[in-house]
C-alpha cells in the first residue's frame, strides 16, 4: 500500500503515485541511496578533524556554500518559483534552523553520553518524522511500513551493540541526543515541503547558510579557536562540506521531491552501517559478527519499508 495524503496536502506535497514517472521515482532513489552513503561518511571526516566537533560542524555547512553557489551561477532554473514574501524566506531559513540544533545537540551529547548512545538515539529521526507527518500532516502509513521500520531500528540497536549498550549513558546526555533526532526529523519534514515550491539548490543555499549562521557562535563559545592549522585540517573539513553535505545533502533534498519523508528518513539508516563500515575500513575498528548481523537487518528493515 502506498502512502497517501489528504487533500490540503496534495495542494503542497509531491505524491508517490502515478503522478511522478517510476523512472523518477527510481533516480529518486539511487540518489537517496547515495545520499545516505555520503553522510555516512561524516563521522570518520568529523573523528579525523582537527578542530572541535562544533567548529567541524560550522565549516561543514560554511564550505558547502562554495560548491552550491557555484552550481547555482551555472545551472540556472528558470522555471523555478523565487521567494514571493517575507513568508517564504522565513520558510527557507527554518530548515537550516532545524539542522543547526540538531548538529550542536547531537555534538554535545557526544561529550556528555556513550558514543553509542548518542549515535543510536540520533538516529530515532524516522520514527519522529513517521509520527510528526502522521500527527500533522496526517500521512497515512501502512502496516508494512512500520514493520520496516521497527525491523530498521532493531538493526541499528543492534549494530550498536545491542539494548545493553544503553547502560553505559548519561540520562542527560541520552535526552540530548533524543532532542537531537526530534530536530533531524523536523529538518527533513521542512525539506520534502519545501521541494514542492522551491529548486534544490535554492534550498541548501538557504538552509546552509542560516545553520552555519546559527552554528557560528557555539562553535566561539565552546571551542574558541575554530581554524584547522594545517593543509590536512583544512582538507578534512572540506571533504566533509563538499561530500557529506553538498553532496550527500543535495541528493537527498533531490530525493524529497519524490519520495514519501518517512520512507526517506528511514532509508537514511544507511548512514551507521556505511559508517561502521569506514570506521573498520580507514580506522581499523573492528566489526564483530554481532553489528554485521544489525547491518543486515537494517537493510532487510528498509527492503520490507520500502514495499509498503
Amino acid at each position: 500500500m502506498i502512502p497517501t495524503f489528504n487533500l490540503r496536502e496534495q495542494m503542497s506535497v509531491p505524491i508517490l503515485s502515478a503522478a511522478a514517472p517510476m523512472r523518477e521515482q527510481r533516480m529518486a532513489l539511487a540518489c537517496l541511496v547515495l545520499g545516505g552513503i555520503a553522510i555516512g561518511a561524516s563521522p570518520i571526516f568529523v573523528r579525523l578533524s582537527e578542530v572541535g566537533p562544533v567548529a567541524t560542524g560550522f565549516w561543514r555547512l560554511a564550505l558547502a556554500l562554495i560548491p552550491l553557489s557555484l552550481w547555482s551561477g551555472i545551472a540556472r532554473n528558470h522555471d523555478e518559483a523565487a521567494p514571493a514574501g517575507l513568508r517564504d524566506y522565513v520558510l527557507l531559513i527554518l530548515p537550516g534552523l532545524a539542522l543547526a540544533i540538531d548538529l550542536v545537540a547531537w555534538h554535545l551529547s557526544l561529550h556528555m553520553t556513550s558514543v553509542a548512545n548518542a549515535t543510536l538515539l540520533a538516529n530515532l529521526a524516522p520514527v519522529f518524522v513517521t509520527l510528526i507527518g502522521w500527527l500533522v500532516f496526517r500521512t497515512a502509513v501502512s502496516r508494512i511500513f512500520l514493520l520496516g521500520l521497527a525491523l530498521a531500528i532493531a538493526g541499528v540497536v543492534t549494530l550498536k551493540g545491542g539494548p545493553a549498550a544503553l547502560g553505559d549513558g548519561e540520562l542527560l546526555g541520552d535526552a540530548i541526543a533524543t532532542f537531537a533526532a526530534v530536530f533531524y526529523a523536523c529538518y527533513i519534514l521542512a525539506i520534502g515541503r519545501l521541494r514542492s515550491r522551491f529548486g534544490t539548490n535554492r534550498i541548501m543555499i538557504w538552509s546552509s547558510a542560516s545553520a552555519a549562521l546559527a552554528i557560528l557562535p557555539f562553535a566561539l563559545y565552546f571551542e574558541g579557536n575554530i581554524l584547522p592549522h594545517s593543509l590536512y585540517g583544512w582538507g578534512i573539513v572540506a571533504g566533509l562540506a563538499f561530500i557529506s553535505h553538498a553532496g550527500g545533502q543535495v541528493a537527498i533534498t533531490y530525493a524529497l521531491a519524490y519520495l514519501p519523508a518517512a520512507f526517506s528518513s528511514l532509508t537514511l539508516l544507511l548512514q551507521p552501517v556505511v559508517a561502521a563500515i569506514l570506521a573498520w575500513w580507514i580506522l581499523a575498528e573492528a566489526v564483530n559478527p554481532l553489528q554485521a548481523l544489525g547491518g543486515a537487518v537494517v537493510l532487510a528493515g528498509i527492503l520490507v519499508a520500502r514495499r509498503g
